[in-house]
C-alpha cells in the first residue's frame, strides 16, 4: 500500500489554497470527536473534490501518470470484466509475461488491485488516470474492437476494402496527427498487427489489431497511394494527400514485404510547414550570427548534416524563408518536397523517369537561379555539380548524412570532390540533433552528486562543459558542474513522459582561413574539429549541456542523442 503522510497532504492543501489554518483546526477537533479520518471530513465538507484530492495524493506519492492517448493495447480489455472497468475506473493498458500495467483512478483501492491480481495471475503495476479519461478511452477501444470484429465477420478477402477498414485507416491517420506523430508504422507479427507512432523522435506502441485484417489495411493504404494491389513480393513507394482540420498534409508511404506479410511506414508532412525562425529551432545567438554571415554571401555552399530525422530540412527551409525575397530566384530539387515555399520553384525527383538529383540540378542551372537547394547530396555526380554551382556564383544549400560538422569534409572528399574546391566553396557546415524539451510545468530541479559527475566524466569532458557554462553565465568562475541546477522529466497527464515537443542542438563550423589551410593540407577530421573548437565552435554535446543548464532539456536526452 502506498503511504501518504498526513502532514504532506495538509501542506499541499494549504499551499494550493484548498484549506486554511482555521479550517484545519476545526477539522482536527471534529476528527477526534467523531473518529472520522481527516480525508473523510474534507470530502464531506466539500473542501475538495475526490478527483482533485486524488491528483494531489498522486503528485505527493510520485505515482506515474497513465498516457491513455499513446499506450493502449486494445487486446487487453477482456482481462477485466466490463462492469469493473466502468464502475471502478480501471483499465489494463500494457502487459508482459509477469506484469500487468493498469490505469486506475484510485491507486489506493487495494481491494480492487488484489482482485485484478487474482483474476489475471500477474503482478499489478499502477498508473493514475482521471475517471472520465478512463471511461472515454474504454469506450473508444470498445468501439474500435467492434469495428474490427465486424470486418472479420464479413470474410475479408485480400483486396476487399470494406467501410470499417476505410474508417480504421482514417482513424489511424487522424489520431497520429492529433498526437503530433511524424511517422506511422503498421507492423504484422505472427498472430497480430502492431500499430506504432513516432512521437518526438521515439517510437511508441499505440494499439494491436487481429492478424486477419492485415491484407485489407495494407490494401487501403496502397489504394490511397496509387500502388499495385497485386504486388506483394517487392517494396513499393508512394504518396497521397489529405486535408485534416483545415490543414493540408502529404503522406510518404513505403510498403515493405516482411516474413509475416507487408509492413507499411508512413511519413507525415504538413505541407504549409511551420513559420520557424533560427531562434525557435534552438540555435544560440552566437551560431545565428555565424549563419547570417554565411547566407548573406553572394555565393558558396551551406551544408546541414546529421542522421535521418534530425531536422536538417527544417533548418534549410528556415534559411530559405530568410532569403526568400522578390529580387531572388529560388529553385529546389527535393525527395520529397516536405514543405511548400511560396515563390520558390520546387521540383520532386523521379528516378523512374530519369529525373535524379544530378539531372535535376543540371536543368536548374539553366533556370537562372540565385539560390539552389539540393535536398540531399547522395553521390559523386551530385556532389561535384553542387560544388560547381557554388563556384559559379550561386548560393547552394544541401544536406549530408554525417555525424558531426567536421565529418562533412571527408565525406565530400570520399565523393571525389577536390579539397581545394571544398575550401573555396563551402561557407558553413551545420550539424544537428533533435532533443525532447522538458515540460516546464512539472520538471524537477536537482543538482548532480559527486558520484554522478564522476560517472559522466567517463563519457564527456567535464572541464570543457564547465568552461562553456561559464561562457554563457550558467556557472560562476570557480564553481563546478555540481553547482548547476539541472532538471529531470516529471510525467503528468499533459506530458506523459515529462517531455513535450523537440528542439535542436547544433554545432556550426565556419570555413575560415585557418580551416581552409587545413583542408588544403589534407588534414584529418579530428584536426579540423580541434581547430574549429579552438576558433570557438560549440560542439553538439556542449550545446546540449547549455540547454540542459537552461532547463530546456535533460542531461539524459543529451547523452541519448550525442553518444556515438
Amino acid at each position: 500500500m502506498i503511504t501518504i503522510f498526513k502532514k504532506d497532504l495538509i501542506k499541499n492543501l494549504i499551499e494550493k489554497n484548498y484549506l486554511t489554518q482555521k479550517e484545519l483546526k476545526i477539522i482536527e477537533k471534529e476528527s477526534k470527536k467523531t473518529k472520522k479520518s481527516f480525508e473523510e471530513l474534507i470530502l464531506e465538507k466539500g473542501i475538495i473534490s475526490k478527483e482533485d484530492l486524488l491528483k494531489i495524493k498522486v503528485n505527493i506519492a510520485k505515482i506515474p501518470i497513465a498516457n491513455l492517448d499513446q499506450f493502449i493495447d486494445n487486446s487487453l480489455i477482456n482481462l477485466i470484466p466490463e462492469n469493473i472497468i466502468i464502475n471502478n475506473f480501471v483499465l489494463p493498458i500494457s502487459k508482459d509475461e509477469k506484469n500487468l500495467i493498469i490505469a486506475i483512478n484510485d491507486p489506493w483501492d487495494e481491494d480492487l488491485i488484489q482482485f485484478i491480481k487474482k483474476k489475471t495471475n500477474l503482478n499489478i503495476k499502477t498508473q493514475y488516470a482521471p475517471a472520465q479519461k478512463i471511461i472515454e478511452t474504454f469506450k473508444k477501444i470498445k468501439e474500435w474492437n467492434e469495428n474490427i470484429e465486424k470486418e472479420k465477420l464479413s470474410n475479408i478477402k485480400e483486396v476487399d476494402i470494406g467501410e470499417s477498414v476505410i474508417k480504421t485507416v482514417d482513424s489511424i491517420i487522424k489520431n497520429a496527427i492529433k498526437m503530433n506523430a511524424s511517422d506511422i508504422h503498421i507492423e504484422p507479427q505472427e498472430n497480430f498487427i502492431i500499430l506504432r507512432y513516432r512521437i518526438d523522435g521515439i517510437l511508441k506502441d499505440v494499439a494491436t489489431f487481429p492478424k486477419e485484417i492485415t491484407p485489407a489495411l495494407i490494401a487501403r493504404i496502397k489504394v490511397l497511394s496509387n500502388l499495385k494491389l497485386d504486388e506483394h513480393r517487392l517494396p513499393q513507394d508512394g504518396r497521397f494527400k489529405m486535408e485534416i482540420h483545415n490543414k493540408k498534409y502529404s503522406f510518404r508511404v513505403s510498403i515493405m514485404p516482411i516474413f509475416d506479410g507487408e509492413k507499411a511506414a508512413i511519413r507525415i508532412l504538413e505541407e504549409e510547414g511551420k513559420n520557424f525562425n533560427l531562434k525557435e529551432l534552438g540555435f544560440l545567438d552566437i551560431n545565428i550570427e555565424k549563419i547570417n554571415n554565411a547566407i548573406h554571401k553572394p555565393y558558396g555552399m551551406i551544408l546541414a548534416t546529421g542522421p535521418t530525422g534530425s531536422g536538417k530540412t527544417t533548418t534549410l527551409y528556415t534559411i530559405l524563408k530568410m532569403l526568400n525575397k522578390p529580387e531572388v530566384n529560388i529553385v529546389t530539387i527535393e525527395d520529397p518536397i516536405e514543405y511548400r515555399l511560396e515563390r520558390a520553384n520546387q521540383t520532386q525527383v523521379k528516378p523512374e523517369i530519369g529525373l535524379t538529383f544530378a539531372n535535376g540540378l543540371r536543368s536548374i542551372l539553366r533556370q537562372d537561379p540565385n539560390i539552389i537547394m539540393v535536398g540531399e547530396i547522395r553521390d559523386n555526380e551530385t556532389a561535384n555539380l553542387a560544388i560547381n554551382a557554388a563556384l559559379t556564383g550561386h548560393l547552394v544549400l544541401s544536406t549530408l548524412h554525417t555525424n558531426n560538422a567536421s565529418g562533412a569534409i571527408p565525406r565530400l572528399l570520399d565523393m571525389k570532390v577536390e579539397g581545394f574546391l571544398i575550401a573555396s566553396t563551402v561557407n558553413i557546415i551545420i550539424a544537428q540533433r533533435l532533443v525532447r524539451k522538458l515540460y516546464d510545468k512539472t520538471k524537477i530541479p536537482y543538482k548532480l552528486s559527486t558520484e554522478e559527475v564522476h560517472e559522466l566524466s567517463k563519457s564527456i569532458n567535464i572541464e570543457k562543459i564547465e568552461k562553456r557554462l561559464i561562457q554563457f553565465n550558467l556557472l560562476k568562475q570557480g564553481e563546478k558542474l555540481e553547482d548547476v541546477i539541472f532538471y529531470r522529466p516529471n510525467p503528468s497527464e499533459e506530458a506523459p513522459d515529462g517531455y513535450i515537443e523537440r528542439v535542436g542542438i547544433h554545432e556550426v563550423l565556419e570555413i575560415n582561413d585557418e580551416i581552409k589551410k587545413l583542408i588544403f593540407k589534407g588534414a584529418s577530421e579530428d584536426e579540423i574539429e580541434q581547430k574549429a573548437i579552438e576558433n570557438g565552435m560549440i560542439t553538439l554535446q556542449e550545446d546540449g549541456f547549455i540547454k540542459a543548464a537552461m532547463g530546456i532539456t535533460s542531461i539524459e536526452e543529451i547523452l541519448r542523442t550525442t553518444k556515438e
